[in-house]
């Protein structure tokens, strides 16, 4: 059960510095991370009664 829980926890910490590293080097490969940047206008009508 021991063997599982560590090798559970050794998959777990692998994933994260896959991920971290995905994070660094995806732009150069031209994965786009950026959030997009256009403006988004929606008319409100505020009831007051």
């Amino acid at each position: 059960m021991f063997r599982l829980f560590k090798f559970l926890i050794f998959l777990a910490v692998i994933g994260m510095i896959a991920l971290a590293g995905y994070a660094y080097v995806g732009p150069f490969f031209g994965v786009d991370f950026s959030a997009p940047q256009t403006e988004n206008r929606t008319p409100v009508t505020l009831d007051a009664n």
